[in-house]
């Protein structure tokens, strides 16, 4: 299994852990890393900045089906070939939470419907990363790697920067 950095958000401390891994309960969030061609589409969000779409999972609904909702709402983007590739396990204190992640490619953009969601939306490639994202760090910068890399094989394609 791939080994991964510890992470560190303020008073958490997150660690990834690669599918087929799965959280031994249910995750409270869902992320997503949408691919179109060799860049990322990522969300302006209040109070975080440039970041995946990415939020709570309703009681109604899987981990994947929050992270199509929230595409949808924070950026607009109607995902294709949605995979599950890992979850984080984010600990502070006593309590401990699990999020998963998925990657996709983006099957088509539309009007972002909640405005209060998001305030736009941008394409940036892995490299463009560090200077914009919320909270980038060693942990961040691989399971972005991860998520691209995971999808290239699944497409059957090398990953051009391996």
């Amino acid at each position: 299994m791939k080994r991964f950095p510890t992470g560190i958000f303020g008073r958490q401390t997150l660690q990834f852990f690669p599918a087929p891994f799965r959280a031994p309960i249910h995750s409270f969030a869902g992320l997503v890393f949408p691919w179109q061609d060799e860049s990322v589409l990522l969300a302006d969000i209040k109070g975080r900045g440039w970041c995946i779409p990415s939020g709570r999972v309703e009681a109604d609904e899987t981990s994947k089906e929050a992270v199509i909702r929230e595409a949808m709402e924070e950026a607009g983007a109607i995902l294709k070939d949605v995979q599950y590739i890992g979850c984080y396990h984010i600990s502070e204190r006593d309590e401990v939470r699990w999020a998963d992640c998925y990657t996709s490619r983006i099957d088509q953009l539309v009007e972002i419907g909640i405005k209060e969601e998001s305030r736009g939306r941008r394409f940036v490639r892995i490299d463009e990363l560090p200077e914009i994202y919320y909270q980038w760090n060693a942990l961040t910068k691989r399971v972005f790697e991860h998520s691209f890399d995971v999808l290239l094989r699944s497409e059957g394609k090398p990953n051009p920067d391996r």
